[in-house]
């Protein structure tokens, strides 16, 4: 049965004792991972050391830790600039380190420069709540950035360097690399190619490094702007055994202008994406994500407000129940 999660640091007690009362037992793990000037080879937050403190803080908590969904630096592995073998010589200790600490999943991207894009983050949506909201003609009007041009070649090229150098790791710790797709799924952004934007580019990836270790983190509002039928593409990797890893949301548009939305309130068929889960027999972690900002929140950080992850929380688990029993 798919496993329901949330996403928090292990210093957000009050965020975690209501995700327990949720019934919640699993965690993405929030942990900061960027290299420590000057800090002893125990004391980097990708140590064995410090994952097995979060991980023991997670589960004083009375949550496994599942996932790991932060990454160390890789700009200059996705560009293929001087200094990326350093970059990825640290994303190799992490799985390592998650190997030995017992920790299945790393959830990572290949979107450079940009991470996940919004031009706007307080859409009035139902009720007043706020969402966040993408309009490429908006993005467009900015300048390119002091990287130029990169094409989608460039980062095809960067992530199949970037593969052979951690899937052997991976393999032999036993940890599932997820790849997180591009957030707008739209290419390029201000001169930035993006390639994890399409089913096809991401059975492109499956095939550029077949390994039982290389797949997906398969975000749905991404994901159900890539396709019209996105049970299917569920059916399709799930049968695949290539779904590590899912994010739970929704949106409503298309990838140059959409909007995100209550998990009720968007374009996907939610419940046959949880029949699509099921008859594939995925097992692993599911989390609900960029949650409208309620009523009694502050949208200091869009997406992410305490009440409505307990909304997306409830309506996760009514689905799993009804399609669970039948």
């Amino acid at each position: 049965m798919i496993k329901i999660a949330e996403v928090f640091s292990p210093h957000q007690g009050s965020l975690a004792k209501m995700v327990k009362q949720c019934g919640i037992d699993h965690v993405v793990a929030g942990i900061g991972l960027h290299p420590i000037k000057n800090a002893s080879p125990d004391d980097q937050p990708y140590s064995c050391k410090s994952l097995e403190r979060s991980k023991s803080s997670y589960e004083d908590m009375g949550f496994s830790m599942e996932v790991i969904e932060s990454r160390p630096p890789l700009l200059k592995a996705k560009l293929g600039l001087p200094g990326r073998d350093e970059e990825i010589d640290i994303a190799c200790e992490l799985i390592r380190n998650m190997g030995t600490v017992g920790i299945p999943v790393w959830c990572y991207e290949w979107m450079a420069v940009f991470n996940w894009m919004r031009t706007s983050k307080d859409i009035p949506s139902r009720g007043g709540a706020l969402v966040t909201g993408y309009d490429h003609s908006i993005s467009q009007k900015e300048s390119l950035t002091e990287y130029g041009t990169i094409t989608e070649e460039q980062l095809w090229d960067s992530l199949e360097y970037f593969l052979k150098r951690v899937v052997p790791v991976a393999e032999k710790a036993n940890v599932k690399l997820a790849m997180h797709p591009d957030d707008p799924p739209i290419s390029p952004l201000r001169g930035i190619g993006r390639i994890m934007r399409s089913i096809e580019n991401y059975q492109r990836l499956l095939d550029l490094f077949p390994s039982p270790v290389n797949g997906i983190a398969l975000c749905q509002g991404n994901f159900t702007l890539m396709t019209d039928d996105l049970p299917s593409a569920i059916r399709n990797f799930g049968k695949q055994e290539k779904i590590f890893f899912v994010h739970f949301r929704d949106v409503r548009g298309t990838p140059e202008k959409f909007q995100e939305t209550f998990h009720d309130d968007g374009k996907t068929d939610m419940l046959e994406c949880m029949r699509a889960y099921r008859d594939v027999g995925f097992s692993g972690v599911c989390r609900p994500d960029h949650v409208p900002t309620m009523e009694g929140d502050d949208n200091n950080n869009p997406g992410y407000s305490s009440i409505g992850r307990l909304f997306a929380i409830g309506y996760l688990k009514g689905l799993r129940e009804a399609v669970y029993r039948e």
